[in-house]
């Protein structure tokens, strides 16, 4: 079973910059699949960005592009959202989510039903 423990968001002004952090536990994290996901209040949850198992393969929203940056970090069982730029429409709680995955395609995980573990998230704030 795989635990994973988000971190990092916050209150913030609009046009500054947040890193999340997802530390995972009880599982092999380079065999992880990681995304991130978000839900503002009244509205289902979305897509954000997505890393396969070495770090090297991203996908991203087309609402963030260009501002938010997905890592990870296999050593530390680490997967980062570094966001930039924030703007008011980026408030939302934030989680993080993985699926054991041996091929990789983005618009499979793009899907919120195609992950296995989810954390309890952690709220972006962004104030305009």
């Amino acid at each position: 079973q795989v635990q994973l423990v988000e971190s990092g968001g916050g209150l913030v002004q609009a046009g500054d910059s947040l890193r999340l952090s997802c530390a995972a536990s009880g599982g092999t994290f380079s065999n992880l699949v990681m995304g991130w996901f978000r839900q503002a209040p009244g509205k289902e949850r979305e897509f954000v960005a997505s890393v396969y198992r070495t770090g090297f393969t991203t996908d991203y929203a087309d609402s963030v592009k260009g501002r938010f940056t997905i890592s990870r970090d296999n050593a530390l069982n680490t997967v980062y959202l570094q966001t930039r730029s924030l703007k008011p429409e980026d408030t939302a709680v934030y989680f993080c989510a993985a699926r054991r995955g041996s091929l990789y395609s983005a618009s499979y995980y793009r899907t919120a039903q195609n992950y296995d573990y989810w954390g309890q998230g952690t709220q972006v704030t962004v104030a305009s």
